[in-house]
């Protein structure tokens, strides 16, 4: 049987996987998961990468895989030597790196993590034969917020539900779980598409619904291209069977879905905060409403919760309910009921460093959203937070920040710029918003940035008003994740307080 015979027939986890020969490539939480899966069907596993934390490198031998560590500018004699069936890679390793650009030049098929969960998501079965249904949730923001979202909503309405996936479990994990799913929400970087792009026809996903929130240039470093990364996105609604949920103030998203090849009868469900349409989620003076599950939708709508009732646990702002909407949406495909959705949505809370209101102090309100981390995102914290002092800044990626700026940075009271970019963000204000005052923190020590950056900030409000943590960046030029940075800020902003912020208020430096 040829390679390319072999590998199609590959479709259940009780396909015969034996001696299957496969390179991974990264062993982070991902490589590790994909490694720990073949070699349980025996498949000859060799993973190669760069590092290695020290505990997956010791678990590998015992579970029966090779490592192979080194750099990968390169491709390693080794790897040609083993002559892998398939290269199965982690989600960090881009088009133009020199491993994929050989295993394509080579013929040899290219897989992502999700492809083979797919794959072998007959582990574990539901009562009735089949394996979980897949809901995929993708878009440039808000993607975590309504995997747990959906997920919660779920499990309300009384489905076995899991968030997995781009959120921080593999899905691999999820799929062999013993205790087994009627439904997996899968969350999916444009990296993770960007493989299930190149999958064959034998390894596509057919989800049961799908949606992309919106989509806004990002990770073009990564994908070469805007039109790359758009293409990427749009993946996540191929073959869906049930619903193709989409954003309909994001037009991009709408014409991802007339383009998409679906199932036959799969309907489009749009979202946003004006008065729905009859297959649309929106709002009707303050009610949240559903207009797409229910007979009469052509003259009636459903509601499930107000705009007063999430005000009161936090969840409010506009690029929330759209997230909820969403999450909603996607939820009634499967048949959850309105008051499950209303109950689930009185005990969600967000996600440290989403909008998260770290302190209150003096008339002052610190706001850490550290996971802001591309223009688009900051905008929308923006937008919830008018006239606040804006901490921005940081790796932009190669996106460029001066739309952002001219429009939604004009609103700010003022910017304090911190990180390697500052230079590109300092004249981005100085083009386009040059009445808002800009300083600079140009602390070279992590330990110090956000002590700077609190000082500055409460000399400029100095009594009333927001400080709103939203970089639009990646946070690696000077912190280890936008964890890291927004718990700094919050750490700093507690130290302000402690020493007694009367002492600092109205001691604001030069603008730039």
């Amino acid at each position: 049987m040829s390679a390319e015979s072999r590998l199609a027939s590959l479709t259940s986890w009780h396909a015969d996987w034996s001696g299957l020969r496969v390179a991974v490539l990264g062993l982070s939480m991902t490589g590790f998961s994909v490694a720990d899966t073949l070699t349980e069907l025996g498949s000859d596993v060799l993973v190669l990468s760069e590092s290695a934390d020290e505990e997956y490198a010791k678990l590998l031998p015992v579970i029966g895989a090779r490592l192979e560590l080194g750099s990968l500018s390169e491709v390693p004699q080794a790897l040609v030597d083993f002559a892998p069936e398939v290269v199965i890679a982690s989600p960090g390793f881009s088009p133009s790196h020199p491993v994929i650009r050989w295993a394509h030049e080579s013929g040899i098929a290219i897989w992502g993590d999700v492809e083979l969960a797919w794959r072998v998501r007959d582990k574990v079965v539901r009562d009735d034969g089949t394996p979980a249904d897949w809901i995929l949730i993708t878009g440039t923001n808000g993607k975590t917020t309504t995997t747990r979202l959906t997920a919660s909503l779920l499990v309300e309405g009384g489905l076995r539900a899991a968030p997995c996936g781009n959120i921080g479990v593999p899905v691999l994990d999820a799929v062999r779980d013993p205790a087994g799913f009627d439904v997996l929400v899968v969350e999916l970087s444009s990296h993770q598409l960007w493989y299930l792009g190149q999958s064959r026809a034998e390894g596509e996903l057919f989800p049961y619904a799908s949606v992309c929130l919106n989509l806004a240039d990002d990770h073009l470093v990564w994908h070469g291209s805007a039109a790359a990364y758009r293409d990427a996105k749009a993946i996540v609604y191929r073959n869906t069977r049930v619903a193709c949920v989409y954003n309909k103030a994001d037009e991009a998203t709408r014409i991802m879905v007339e383009e998409a090849e679906v199932v036959e009868g799969a309907r489009a469900i749009g979202f946003d905060l004006g008065m729905p349409g009859p297959s649309d989620l929106g709002l009707v003076e303050g009610l949240i409403v559903d207009r797409a599950f229910l007979d009469d939708r052509a003259r009636s709508a459903l509601e499930l919760t107000t705009v007063a009732d999430l005000e009161r646990v936090g969840l409010a702002a506009p690029h929330i309910v759209q997230n909820i909407l969403a999450a909603s949406a996607l939820a009634r495909s499967l048949g959850v009921e309105a008051s499950a959705i209303h109950t689930a949505l009185q005990s969600f809370r967000l996600d440290e460093h989403r909008i998260q209101v770290v302190a209150r102090h003096d008339g002052i309100t610190w706001v850490d959203d550290s996971k802001a981390t591309n223009p688009h995102a900051a905008a929308s914290s923006l937008r919830a937070y008018p006239g606040a002092v804006w901490v921005v800044g940081g790796d932009l990626k190669g996106v460029d920040i001066a739309e952002l700026v001219s429009t939604a940075g004009v609103t700010a009271r003022a910017a304090v710029i911190i990180g390697v970019e500052r230079a590109s963000v300092v004249a981005a204000f100085q083009r386009h918003a040059p009445a808002v005052p800009v300083f600079e923190v140009d602390a070279g020590e992590t330990d110090h940035v956000m002590n700077r950056v609190v000082e500055i900030a409460a000399g400029i409000v100095d009594g009333e008003g927001t400080v709103l943590l939203a970089p639009a960046a990646a946070s690696f030029d000077q912190f280890s994740s936008y964890a890291d940075r927004g718990h700094r800020f919050a750490e700093a902003v507690r130290d302000w307080i402690d020493r007694g912020s009367a002492d600092d208020a109205g001691r604001t430096p030069p603008s730039v």
